[in-house]
C-alpha cells in the first residue's frame, strides 16, 4: 500500500501532463491552431489569410501531433530525470523537431514550388522558424511548469484537508462512546472491552490514513468498526444494511470516504429520529466503474446547526476530483425523507 501510495503522490505532481490522453491531445491541437491563426494575422497580406493560414497550420500541425507522440513515449523516462532535466529534454526535443521539420518544409518547397511557396532564403526560413519554435515552445513549457506548482498545491491542500478530517473526530462521539463504555463496565465487562478495542482500532485507522488510496476492505472494515461503536449507544434505533457483495474488495477508493458519510448519516439522521432508522450502504460494479450509495432517513422538521455534513462533503468531492478528474461523480439527492450520497469512480485494483 505504502508503494500505491508513493505512486498517486508522483502522478499528483508530475511535472508534465499525460501526452497520451486524448483531452491532453485535444488541447495541443487547438492550441496549435490558435497559434497557427496568431502568427498568420500578424504576417499576411490582403487576399491570402486563408492560403497562408493553411499552411502554417499544416506546418503547426506537423510539430504538435508528432511531437506529442514523441513525449508521450520519453514522459515516463523523463520525469524521472527530475524537473529541471525535463524541461530540458522536451524543450530540446522540440526544437529539434523544429528544425527538421522546417528542413523538410524548405525542401518541398523547392520541389514542389508551385504549391508551397516561401518568400524568403533558405538560412533566412530556417532561422525565423527556429526562433518563433523557441519562443512558442518557452512559452509551452512554462506554462506547465506553472501548471505543475498548481497541482502541486493542490496536493498539498487536499492532504492539509485530509489531516484535519483526521483531527475531526467530533468530541460528542469520542463523550459517547466513553459513556457508553463506563456503562458498560459494570453491567457487560466483556461487551466494554470489545467497545474499547473497536475505539482503539477506529482511532488507529483515523490517524494511520494518509488520505490516498486504500482497498475498499479497509475502507468497509473501518466504516463497520464505526458502526458497531454507534450501535452500543444508538441500540435497536440504529439499523444498517449493507448490500456490498457486488463489489470487489481489493478495488481502490480514496481513504476515510465511506466512514465520514456513514457517520454524516448517523449524526445528521438517524441521531435526530426518536424511532430511529435504517442506513443503507450499496454498491456494485458498472463496466470499468464503481458505483456506491449510502442512504439514511431524515427529520423534515429537524437540522443541525453545524456545518460538519457539508465540509465533508467537500473534502471527499476534492479527494476524489485530485484522484480520478471529471472520471469520478459525487452527488447528493435529498428530499423531504431521505438523504442520498452517490459516489462512481474508475475501477481500479490493489493489493490485498
Amino acid at each position: 500500500m505504502a508503494s500505491a501510495t508513493e505512486v498517486d503522490n508522483k502522478q499528483s505532481q508530475a511535472y508534465l501532463p499525460d501526452f497520451c490522453a486524448p483531452g491532453t491531445v485535444l488541447v495541443i491541437l487547438l492550441v496549435a491552431l490558435l497559434v497557427a491563426i496568431l502568427l498568420t494575422l500578424v504576417s499576411f497580406e490582403p487576399g491570402t489569410f486563408l492560403t497562408e493560414l493553411s499552411k502554417m497550420s499544416m506546418f503547426i500541425l506537423w510539430l504538435a501531433l508528432p511531437g506529442t507522440g514523441i513525449l508521450c513515449m520519453i514522459r515516463p523516462w523523463a520525469e524521472r530525470q527530475g524537473n529541471t532535466r525535463a524541461f530540458v529534454v522536451c524543450f530540446a526535443v522540440l526544437l529539434v523537431m523544429s528544425a527538421f521539420l522546417a528542413e523538410v518544409t524548405w525542401q518541398l518547397t523547392r520541389i514542389f514550388g508551385q504549391a508551397v511557396i516561401i518568400d524568403d532564403t533558405h538560412g533566412g526560413f530556417l532561422i525565423r522558424t527556429f526562433a518563433t519554435s523557441s519562443i512558442v515552445i518557452a512559452l509551452a513549457m512554462r506554462y506547465l511548469y506553472i501548471s505543475s506548482e498548481w497541482r502541486h498545491s493542490i496536493v498539498l491542500e487536499a492532504q492539509s484537508r485530509i489531516s484535519a478530517l483526521q483531527a475531526l473526530i467530533r468530541p460528542h462521539f469520542l463523550f459517547n462512546s466513553m459513556n457508553t463504555i463506563a456503562s458498560l463496565t459494570r453491567s457487560n465487562p466483556k461487551q466494554a472491552e470489545e467497545a474499547v478495542e473497536d475505539l482503539a482500532d477506529l482511532m488507529r485507522a483515523n490517524l494511520n490514513s494518509t488520505g490516498e488510496r486504500t482497498t475498499l476492505k479497509q475502507e468497509l472494515e473501518t466504516a463497520a468498526i464505526y458502526q458497531r461503536i454507534e450501535k452500543l449507544r444508538l441500540g435497536d434505533r440504529l439499523r444498517v444494511k449493507w448490500d456490498v457483495a457486488e463489489l470487489p474488495m481489493r478495488a481502490l477508493i480514496p481513504g476515510l470516504t465511506i466512514q465520514p458519510l456513514l457517520e454524516n448519516a448517523i449524526y445528521h439522521g438517524i441521531e435526530l429520529l426518536p424511532e430511529g432508522g435504517e442506513v443503507t450502504v450499496s454498491g456494485k460494479r458498472v463496466d470499468d466503474a464503481l458505483d456506491i450509495r449510502i442512504s439514511n432517513p431524515i427529520a423534515a422538521d429537524q437540522r443541525r446547526k453545524t456545518g460538519g455534513n457539508k465540509m465533508a462533503m467537500s473534502n471527499i468531492r476534492q479527494r476524489f476530483e485530485l484522484a480520478y478528474g471529471h472520471q469520478a461523480m459525487v452527488d447528493v439527492q435529498e428530499s423531504d425523507s431521505e438523504y442520498s450520497v452517490q459516489l462512481r469512480f474508475p475501477y481500479s485494483e490493489g493489493g490485498q
